[in-house]
Formats: structure tokens, sequence, C-alpha cells
């Protein structure tokens, strides 16, 4: 069954989601709501014009969930709907969940990170073939900087029935592989490198990688909807169909089922979109001393760029990838694995993080920043200095309020032949225009400022006033269109294509 989102989205409940959660003092904030509001629409669309089957995402303030949703569906063949608890696989994120348990075992005096991989993993036998290098060090594997080749040599990425290798037939054929640089010498993503790491867990602890994952990081941080390799007691249900890239027919086609064997250390996780919220909270109380499954000075070690490519444009540090974006600095991963991907992004300064996850193959990178752009300035507006202060919403709404009802006026409207559709919602205490599909959402948005009667403005970058966007309505007083230097744009009818 689906569900419609709540009254103050920002297309009057015209769009279609399968559940949506918001609760906390800061999810609270008008403002807040207002830019969540402005995502709904803009995933809505971008669901439809790229054909997504269906997402999960979810924004995290410090220790608040601010909001949780999914749209479409799980599996498209039974039309059971997304949720925010619904399962995907989540690929390479997994490679941080491999790097905390590898940093449990350096801090418990077990390895170095400048210890060779070899001293650890005496099978460890990939030719060197670069005379001088360095060698292949714990540190090298976690910030993909040793030089390794960047896949096992077995053709596990290659449809249809993606043969991942046992662990037994990974260790084998190292044998046969050879250095791809010399370590230290550049950047070069490798999950062969992550499951290395994964078996430096299972030689150090003395059990099986998963059962370490699961009782030393998953359930402590109590992660009870995150898995070490995908469940496949859960086909068909609960963990999502995964669907491919679109074909010249604009078609989706499953994928077939797979687990990742002896990669799961670097590939193989499946989980939520809220248990990945969960993981970044524990990330964001992590603070000066305190120690919970890591030490907080062992996360903040982790999170500091270890390795930068010699060309300035890739930044590693232990396991996280590390950015810098319009002057703040991310941390996180992604992941990619057939049929799926996913993105985690954590912003510290301001303990703002994101999580989206789809069962189709997206750009989830522009999702999770598309999504940062439109709700970290409400946050950061409505955060208290203090965490132990209870926000108090202004007596004065966010609107004017001697402005008029807003709600009329919002809705998506055709752009053809010129483009897809303008949504109008509410952004800023008015209206904004937003054309969709972007995936630039908040570069897309178009402020209007009320003039009188269904007169809006333009506002300029300036401050200053530009053209007129007047809204039209019939007869029974419905607005039907806008138009700007007298053209027009249509309302469309719920559901109704442009």
């Amino acid at each position: 069954m689906m569900l419609r989102s709540s009254l103050w989205l920002g297309s009057a409940s015209l769009f279609m989601f399968a559940a949506t959660a918001v609760a906390g003092q800061i999810a609270d904030r008008e403002r807040v709501r207002e830019a969540l509001g402005v995502v709904e629409t803009w995933l809505d669309a971008q669901q439809a014009y790229q054909q997504i089957p269906g997402l999960s995402a979810a924004v995290v303030h410090d220790q608040e969930l601010v909001w949780s949703t999914a749209m479409g569906v799980a599996h498209r063949e039974s039309g059971e709907p997304a949720t925010p608890q619904t399962l995907y696989s989540i690929c390479s994120i997994s490679k941080l969940f491999t790097s905390v348990a590898v940093m449990q075992l350096r801090d418990r005096g077990l390895l170095r990170l400048a210890d060779p991989v070899s001293e650890h993993l005496p099978w460890f036998s990939v030719e060197q073939s670069h005379e001088g290098s360095p060698p292949v060090t714990v540190e090298g594997v976690l910030t993909h900087s040793a030089g390794l080749p960047r896949e096992s040599n077995h053709p596990y990425w290659t449809a249809p029935d993606f043969p991942f290798p046992t662990r037994g037939e990974i260790i084998e054929g190292l044998s046969d592989q050879e250095m791809l640089y010399a370590s230290r010498a550049y950047y070069q993503y490798s999950n062969l490198g992550l499951t290395l790491a994964g078996e430096l867990v299972t030689a150090l602890a003395g059990e099986p990688y998963d059962q370490y994952v699961r009782k030393n990081v998953l359930e402590p941080l109590g992660l009870h909807g995150t898995y070490p390799e995908i469940p496949a007691e859960h086909r068909g249900r609960r963990l999502a169909t995964g669907y491919g890239s679109m074909t010249r027919d604009g078609l989706r086609e499953p994928v077939a089922f797979f687990q990742t064997r002896g990669i799961a250390p670097a590939a193989g996780f499946a989980s939520t979109a809220e248990d990945l919220a969960r993981f970044a909270m524990w990330q964001f109380r992590l603070r000066g001393e305190e120690d919970e499954v890591l030490h907080a000075h062992t996360l903040d070690e982790m999170q500091r760029v270890h390795y930068v490519d010699p060309d300035f444009d890739t930044f590693r540090g232990l396991g996280f990838g590390i950015t810098r974006r319009a002057g703040k600095t991310f941390v996180g991963h992604g992941g990619s694995c057939p049929g799926f991907r996913s993105q985690l992004i954590l912003e510290r300064e301001d303990k703002v993080a994101v999580v989206f996850m789809a069962n189709a193959m997206v750009g989830a990178g522009t999702f999770a920043h598309g999504i940062y752009d439109l709700v970290a300035e409400a946050i950061a507006d409505a955060a208290p200095e203090d965490p132990s202060v209870v926000i108090e919403e202004a007596e004065e709404p966010l609107w004017e309020k001697d402005g008029p009802d807003l709600t009329p006026f919002l809705g998506t409207y055709s752009r053809q032949p010129w483009g897809s559709e303008t949504a109008v919602v509410r952004w800023k205490g008015s209206l904004a225009l937003m054309s969709v599909p972007t995936d630039d959402p908040a570069d897309a948005l178009t402020r209007l400022k009320h003039d009188e009667g269904d007169v809006f403005f333009r506002v300029r970058s300036d401050g200053t006033r530009g053209e007129d966007v007047i809204f039209h309505r019939d007869p029974s007083g419905t607005i039907r269109s806008f138009s700007v230097h007298g053209n027009h744009s249509r309302r469309l009818e719920p559901g109704e294509s442009p």
C-alpha cells in the first residue's frame, strides 16, 4: 500500500511515497520541514525520469534521525513498496566496516599500519614487478595506495551470473597476479586490497571475518539490519531486487541475485537507510575521549587524509573517502554493485549526514549531495549550539504573516517542449520554481517573492526585483497555469506527464 506524504511537503501532497518519517526537535522546525518538502519533490521527479524502481534515503543531524523516506518499489514484479527499512546491497560501503575492524585490531596491538601485509598473511604472493617498491602495507591497503590490482583475478563483475570467487579461489589466484604499480606511487582503488584487509581480520582475530564483524562492530552499534553478506533468506521480501542500467528502450532489467563470497569484506554487505543513519550517528557522537567500538582518536585518525594522489584530485583516509566541496569537508563512501547504488556522506563540523540507496544503477553520490545541498543550511539554522537546549518554535510563522496562502500555487507545471517540468515549491518563506529533472536541485531553484494577488516576481541574486511570475485561475478559482513574459506553463494533474 502506498502512503501519501504529509501536507507540509513541497507539492501539496501530490506525490506518492512508500514511507516518510520525521521526528525530533530539529525536524519540527518549519524551515527544515520546508527544505525536506523540496527534497521529496525533487526525488519524486528524479525517480520518474530516471525510471528508478525504488529508493530509500535518510538525513541525520548528530543523534537525531531528522528524516527518512522511501519511494517506489523494492520489487517491481510484486509491487511491494520500498521503505526506510528495505535492504539493499551497499557494496563498497562495506569497506568502512572492514576498516573499523582492522583499526580495532590495531588498537589492541595486533598489527601496525606500517606492517607488511605478508607479515600477517604468509600466503600473500602477488608478484612485485616494480624494482625498489616498498612492501604492501596495512596502511597502503586501507588507503588504496598499495599498488595492488583493482580486482582478484576472477570475472565477478560479469553478467549474467556474477561468479564471485570463494576465499580459497582468491588466495590460490594471487600467485598469477602482479602488482599494478609500485607501492605508494599512485591511488588505485582496489577491491582486492580491502578483501585482504578482511583476511587480516580473520587471521589476527582467530575467527571468521563475518563472525568478528557482527560481534565487534555491528551488534555493539545496534545495526541489526546490516549483514556482512547479502542475506539470501530475505530475497523477494525485505531485500530489494536490483535492476540494471537503462536500455535504449528506457527499460531497466532485473539483475540476477548474487553473493560476493570471498570479496565480502570489500563489497558484500547489505543494509538499510536507517541502519546507515545509525552508523553516522555513532561517528558524530564519538568525540573527545569517548570509546565505543573504537576510541574517538582512532576514528579521527581514520577520517584524516593519509594519502594524496600525485594529481591532487583524490584524498583517502583509512577506509574513508575524503572530499572538499563548497568549503566543506565530507567523509564517507559510496557503493556500486550489480543492480544497486548507495552513498553515505558525513559533514563532521555541522554533524549532518545523508544516506541514499537505490535498487538501480544511478548516480548515488549526486543524489546524496543534492539532498545535503537542500537541507544543510536549514538544519544549521535550526540546530542549537548547546544540544541540551530544547528548541522552541518561533511565534511568527516562517512565511510572511500577511502573505497569501501558498498552498494553491504548489505543484508541477509543464515546460514542454523546452524542458520537462517546473515544480513550484515552498522555499525560504515564499515560493520558488525548480526545473526538474536536475542533478543540482539547489542551483535549479529560482526564488520568488509575492507582489499582490496572484503575482510574484523573481528575486535576483543581488536581491533586486526581476520579471513577474503570474499565476492564472480557472472560473472555479483553481490555479491552472503560470506565465513568465506572457508565456504560459500548464499545471499538471497528479500523475500526469507533461
